[in-house]
């Protein structure tokens, strides 16, 4: 999420009461979660296990829990708690805002496009030409949509990702406030849930066709000209690169990088990042001929274990 101007080092721990190291006036330009950072970025890191992966990343700004040697060229924000300071100061930014219609004012819609009834469109939606949003759609604040997308009934576009930190008291949320942008000619089934990034964007790529009930989390990225079929669960901070396939009850672990024209066949797992340009299936998700010659090897061992026993 970018911030609506340049803040100061400074300015930024007056919000959260934090110190510092560094140049009180070093440029901040918004925050990000690790996958999705950039310069002039914050970022956070509040477990020694991942120091070194925030400190070296191209995050600029670090929001961490212990004073450390700062990397030359970025700053430090010291916090107690930075998982609760990085939900601060995205709150501060972009708080929730309750929603007085079924349609808001501060939508923008294209020429041509069809709302169904029940539809709902929140707050600084933005939705391009010859669309057609059907019954009991869900497009929540600040999502972006293209021309020719259709939009089918029961999806829900930009809940919160699901991201928690587990505490002595209970669950405590990381409160999104990244977004959802559907590209041009983009077709979305009956019942998908697509979640909005933690202060990125989800996207979903120019051409995809997916079918129903179809989860996609956080951060993921799918390309363009690619199919999902039924009940596929991608994970967050996913890349699905284009034109993959991926069929019914494929489920992807998160932060992996699904290869150009890749085909995942029916119930496959995937745990590891893929290369592009083969198909893949099982738990975990093997290239599919190399599986295929096991299980047949498989198989004439056992006609023989059994007709030697």
């Amino acid at each position: 999420m970018k911030f609506p101007k340049t803040y100061k080092l400074k300015d930024i721990a007056a919000i959260i009461d934090a110190k510092y190291i560094g140049d009180e006036n070093y440029p901040i330009e918004g925050i990000n979660e690790i996958h999705r950072v950039e310069a002039g970025d914050i970022v956070f890191v509040d477990h020694p296990k991942y120091y070194d992966k925030a400190l070296e990343s191209a995050a600029t700004i670090i929001l961490i829990n212990k004073e450390v040697e700062c990397p030359e060229g970025k700053v430090l924000l010291i916090s107690d708690d930075p998982f609760r300071d990085f939900v601060k100061i995205g709150q501060y930014f972009l708080p929730f805002e309750p929603a007085t219609k079924h349609i808001s004012d501060t939508s923008e819609i294209g020429e041509g496009t069809f709302i169904q009834p029940g539809a709902f469109i929140g707050n600084h939606v933005k939705i391009g030409k010859n669309c057609l949003i059907h019954a009991n759609v869900t497009i929540n604040d600040h999502a972006i949509i293209g021309d020719n997308v259709i939009i089918r009934s029961g999806t829900v576009l930009g809940a919160d990702a699901f991201y928690y930190k587990n505490r002595p008291t209970g669950f405590d949320r990381l409160k999104s406030v990244g977004n959802v942008i559907i590209e041009d000619n983009v077709e979305i089934g009956a019942n998908c849930t697509i979640d909005r990034g933690v202060s990125a964007s989800t996207i979903i790529g120019e051409g995809t066709i997916m079918d129903n009930l179809i989860q996609i989390g956080h951060d993921t990225i799918i390309g363009k000209k690619c199919l999902l079929a039924s009940q596929v669960g991608i994970a967050g901070c996913v890349i699905v690169e284009d034109e993959v396939s991926i069929w019914g009850q494929v489920g992807i672990t998160s932060g992996v990088t699904i290869g150009t024209k890749a085909v995942l066949l029916a119930q496959a797992g995937v745990s590891k990042s893929l290369e592009g340009g083969k198909a893949y299936f099982g738990t975990p998700a093997e290239e599919a001929r190399s599986l295929y010659k096991k299980l047949a090897t498989t198989q004439l061992m056992v006609k023989e274990y059994k007709k030697n026993k």
